[in-house]
């Protein structure tokens, strides 16, 4: 049986012309026939989430049709809506009305105050909780190659900050974030959560900002650490590896295959690697923990799914989509590109409007392309 996944994507709202974010979340959310089109906790931004599917293709659907039904609700309220982790220009965001936000605020401050920030979650469905945990505890060393991969927020408020992700560093700010230790079981998972929670700091489970995690409203695993990708392709690699690395672990635990004892302090470190350079430099290495070039790592990524995605029939596909990547460049360097042709921070938002809008590459050409050896 193939897994089911889904994909939540969160997407800035913005004049189209000054391209400076524009508090109308709530509004978009009345004025969409889209029914999986939310608001969040910052007014700047909008949410799109698909339907549990199958196959490549029901996700690039869903998701193209959620970038158009955003960017079309947007388009009633006079703005655009753009898959930016981070705001290209100067912005004083709005946080939402409600009790639980302004409870954020009240706890958080200066961290929440400024938490203009766009994600990509991609939920795979798990068997039982027991699977969950074990999935969790063997994916952990590859979600910041995933981060690398999906790196699309070089400015923060009009600065280039020099890093491929600065969307991570703004969100490591929060007190629950970043990667976990292994686990071992669904009992010692739901115990640190406990521990977590009976600390008084986070305010509930939905405070829990790991980077991977057991989902509290569904059977899923939910890997939260990837920027809201510019391109719709890149959304669609993303959901495709993390449900072959979910697969993968499922079956290591199944064979008795133990997770890789990294430490969660040796994953920070590669994370916050994977933030400054993307696939622009070294990453971490999963298994050594030193630094390696970028090709390498999504190489062995690549080698480590392959059993998997050669079975889904997916894995033409999915070296496709990540070819495209390293040759095209991450969202992160599409945005620096686009600031060096304009010289400005507007011109970055243009494009990226142009380009959050693109449909996905038709999937049947990219599996029946040639050959491509990463």
């Amino acid at each position: 049986m193939t897994r089911r996944m889904g994909v939540e994507e969160e997407f800035l709202i913005v004049d189209g012309e000054s391209g400076k974010p524009l508090p109308l979340g709530e509004v978009l959310e009345q004025l969409s026939d889209f029914p999986r089109l939310t608001s969040e906790m910052k007014q700047e931004q909008i949410e799109t989430c698909t339907l549990p599917r199958v196959t490549l293709a029901e996700i690039a659907d869903d998701i193209t049709a959620g970038r158009k039904s955003a960017d079309s609700a947007a388009r009633r309220a006079g703005a655009r809506a753009v898959a930016l982790a981070t705001s290209a220009l100067p912005v004083e965001s709005t946080i939402a009305p409600g009790e639980r936000c302004a409870q954020l605020m009240e706890r958080f401050g200066l961290t929440a105050v400024e938490q203009l920030t766009g994600g990509c979650h991609v939920h795979v469905e798990i068997e039982s909780e027991e699977e969950g945990v074990a999935i969790l505890d063997r994916i952990r060393i590859w979600l910041p190659v995933l981060l690398a991969i999906s790196a699309n927020s070089p400015y923060w408020n009009g600065v280039d900050s020099s890093y491929a992700s600065y969307r991570w560093q703004a969100w490591s700010r929060w007190p629950t974030t970043g990667a976990a230790g292994i686990y071992g079981s669904a009992a010692a998972y739901h115990r640190e959560i406990g521990q977590i929670l009976s600390s008084g700091v986070p305010l509930d489970k939905a405070n829990l900002y790991l980077d991977a995690r057991l989902s509290h409203k569904h059977p899923t695993v939910e890997v939260r650490v990837a920027d809201v990708c510019l391109f719709a392709d890149d959304t669609v690699l993303l959901a495709a590896l993390v449900r072959g690395l979910a697969e993968t672990a499922a079956r290591q635990w199944r064979d008795g295959v133990s997770p890789f004892p990294t430490s969660a302090t040796q994953l920070q470190l590669a994370s916050w690697q994977a933030s400054r350079y993307g696939l622009q430099g070294e990453l971490g290495d999963p298994i050594t923990g030193k630094p390696r070039g970028a090709f390498e790592v999504v190489t062995a990524l690549m080698d480590h799914l392959r059993p998997v995605l050669e079975e889904q029939g997916e894995f033409n596909t999915v070296e496709f989509l990540l070819f495209q990547v390293l040759s095209r460049g991450t969202g992160a360097a599409v945005q620096r590109g686009s600031y060096a042709r304009g010289a400005s921070t507007r011109d970055v938002v243009t494009d990226a409007v142009h380009f959050t809008c693109l449909p996905v590459t038709p999937l049947r050409a990219a599996t029946n392309s040639s050959r491509l050896t990463l």
